[in-house]
């Protein structure tokens, strides 16, 4: 099943990859920003609880859905690039294993118990 679900994962980032590649800045904007969410995390350096909430926020791929329709009903590229990188740095993450974070610590997320 693990297999399957980084699959899945895969095509997001592969779809964020897509969808970047039609909005018409350089590569090197998505190179930049692609690690830009992690900011999440510096939730931590004061606690658990609004380290789990901040990197939640920038990983949710239902704010990036969000973004994205805003984006387009509006004409608003900026909010577009937020959304594509949004999604395909999420999808990245959980690819690798890191997914959206409980309030008990770090490595405990939605997809199991990091390093396990």
């Amino acid at each position: 099943m693990k297999f399957i679900l980084k699959l899945e994962e895969l095509a997001m980032l592969l779809l964020g990859v897509w969808a970047f590649s039609l909005l018409g800045y350089s590569w090197w904007w998505f190179a930049g920003l692609f690690f830009v969410p992690d900011i999440g995390m510096f939730g931590y350096l004061i606690n658990n609880k609004l380290g789990a909430a901040g990197y939640n926020i920038f990983h949710h791929k239902g704010i990036a859905i969000v973004l994205g329709i805003l984006g387009i009903l509006f004409k608003i590229e900026a909010l577009q690039l937020a959304a594509v990188i949004l999604l395909a740095h999420s999808s990245f993450d959980r690819i690798l294993g890191y997914g959206l974070k409980y309030e008990k610590g770090f490595k405990f997320t939605h997809l199991g118990e990091i390093g396990k």
